[in-house]
């Protein structure tokens, strides 16, 4: 038999931000990067006209995160230095972790000069009978995966 690799679950994650946020969210999202592209028209030396495609800017998506609301104030008291206009003292270094199905560490995406975009409430109504979550969105200036 080869050696099986099976897929990771997208359920066992954590999320660590220098003391500002660290535990465990219900939903995780924008992991990524991606390049503009610009095109550059070229003539080759028969006059055939040849489009180039080359990278440009990069951009960094923002990560958003949900979880089930709790008496824990992390992620409003960090949205809080930035709404006071201490976008400097906000700023963290932060990981995305995910976990095997016996939790050992698999997969480690690490952001950096993170702060938090947006935070946001649950919407209640009073004849529902989901939980409420709570949604923080952070920008920040780079993400690279490791391990």
């Amino acid at each position: 038999m080869t050696d099986r690799k099976d897929p990771l679950v997208g359920f066992h994650y954590a999320i660590e931000v220098e003391g500002q946020v660290s535990g465990y969210f219900t939903e995780c999202s924008g992991i990524g990067s991606e390049h503009e592209v610009i095109e550059h028209k070229v003539v080759d030396a028969k006059g055939r006209e040849h489009i180039m495609k080359i990278p440009g800017r990069l951009k960094w998506e923002n990560i958003t995160l949900k979880r089930g609301i709790t008496d824990n104030m992390d992620i409003w008291n960090w949205r809080d230095m930035v709404v006071q206009g201490k976008v400097d003292d906000a700023r963290r270094n932060g990981s995305i972790v995910m976990f095997d199905q016996s939790l050992s560490e698999v997969a480690r995406w690490n952001f950096e000069n993170a702060w938090p975009v947006k935070v946001s409430g649950p919407t209640v109504k009073a004849d529902s009978n989901e939980f409420g979550v709570e949604e923080l969105v952070i920008t920040h200036e780079g993400l690279y995966r490791e391990a």
